[in-house]
């Protein structure tokens, strides 16, 4: 929840920033380099953490995630200037890398029978954070109470967290009797290739929809904009109930037929949404994929992880970087053929993921009995 906040909070008052510094507005580009910056400071955190969670304990890393969420909400309630504002963009979107890299291993670590089922309840509450967060802006927001409150108010969340982890002992991310697998000698298994695959294609298949759901509802299908906003945040609620539910369930569902009937619903309602003439019942189906779609990434996560139980935090951190790829990809296609064509065949696009990503799990169920650990 609290990584949530970095990647949420933003565009919620992203045009309201626009009237914040001078006179003078802040143009487009400027507002966009913003969202750039933050994602920036995700890629940085993601990439950079793994080898050193490795060394020191993912202990160190959790409480500088949080701690940089929180000093960047600070500095953005007393930002004097547009380039203040981007330096606490990056370092927010910073410490939301730190936290997206280290906190699944440590689940992982902590749940070694069942690590399908627990890091579908730990992604469901990013997309929990991600409802908090749009709620809690939006309502600042039109209390007429600004921008720098919403920071204010999202605050004490990071904070919390801080102080309780500060009082708790940390697994050790890999098993002390075996050691940790050299990340050069996983890259070489076919197998974790076609893992990296499978979650930038999961990626792609999550955030294409969520970056492109309000646009697409208020331009392509005509709702007003309130309705177009209520998409995006029914979306997130779905997700978080598809993750909850897989979670819920546990060892009694196999992984990889969770993922394959995952991908195979996403791309009838990624299709329904996008072509079905009665424009209600295509939202609806957009909304949905939300549900069907929300298993890939954490699953995904979680059958590499049984695989390779002792690939440590930078096997974690090249999976979410590449799951981030699928992330920024997506929703880029999507915008480009909407520029030739429009949305609606824009959006349908978006099918191709999971469409692609069928075969490939079906491909690593059947290479993965018996297991290769190392």
């Amino acid at each position: 929840m609290s990584l949530a906040i970095g990647l949420n909070l933003l565009p919620v008052f992203l045009n309201s920033l626009r009237h914040s510094f001078g006179t003078t507005l802040l143009t487009l580009e400027e507002l966009g380099r913003l969202g750039a910056l933050a994602f920036t400071g995700l890629c940085v955190g993601i990439l950079a953490t793994g080898p050193f969670v490795d060394r020191w304990g993912a202990k160190l890393f959790v409480q500088i995630g949080n701690a940089l969420i929180a000093f960047s909400l600070v500095g953005m309630i007393f930002v004097p200037s547009y380039t203040a504002l981007g330096l606490a963009v990056f370092v927010l979107g910073l410490g939301a890398g730190i936290l997206d890299m280290v906190l699944s291993p440590v689940v992982a670590a902590l749940n070694p029978d069942k690590r399908s089922s627990s890091m579908n309840w730990l992604h469901s509450f990013y997309c929990v954070g991600a409802v908090v967060t749009i709620t809690a802006g939006t309502l600042v927001l039109q209390m007429g109470w600004g921008w720098r409150t919403a920071c204010l108010v999202l605050l004490p969340l990071p904070l919390a967290l801080f102080a309780i982890f500060a009082r708790m002992t940390f697994p050790s991310i890999v098993s002390d009797e075996e050691g940790r697998t050299h990340f050069g000698a996983i890259l070489k298994e076919k197998w974790f290739l076609g893992a990296m695959v499978a979650i930038f294609l999961g990626g792609a298949t999550e955030l294409g929809m969520a970056q492109w759901l309000p646009a697409y509802a208020e331009t392509a299908l005509g709702f007003p904009q309130w309705i177009s906003g209520a998409g995006l945040l029914f979306f997130s609620v779905a997700m978080a109930a598809g993750r909850m539910v897989v979670g819920a369930f546990g060892t009694k569902l196999n992984p990889f037929q969770t993922m394959a009937w995952g991908c195979g619903s996403s791309v009838v309602l990624f299709l329904a949404g996008s072509f079905l003439p009665i424009y209600s019942l295509a939202l609806a189906a957009c909304v949905l994929a939300g549900f069907t779609g929300s298993c890939l990434w954490p699953t995904m996560l979680a059958v590499t992880a049984d695989r390779y139980p002792n690939g440590g935090a930078s096997m974690f951190g090249a999976l979410a970087a590449l799951g981030n790829a699928g992330g920024i990809f997506m929703p880029w296609m999507v915008g480009w053929i909407a520029g030739i064509y429009n949305l609606h065949l824009g959006l349908a696009v978006s099918a191709v993921a999971p469409l692609l990503m069928l075969p490939l799990v079906l491909g690593l169920r059947r290479l993965a009995h018996p297991p290769r650990i190392f």
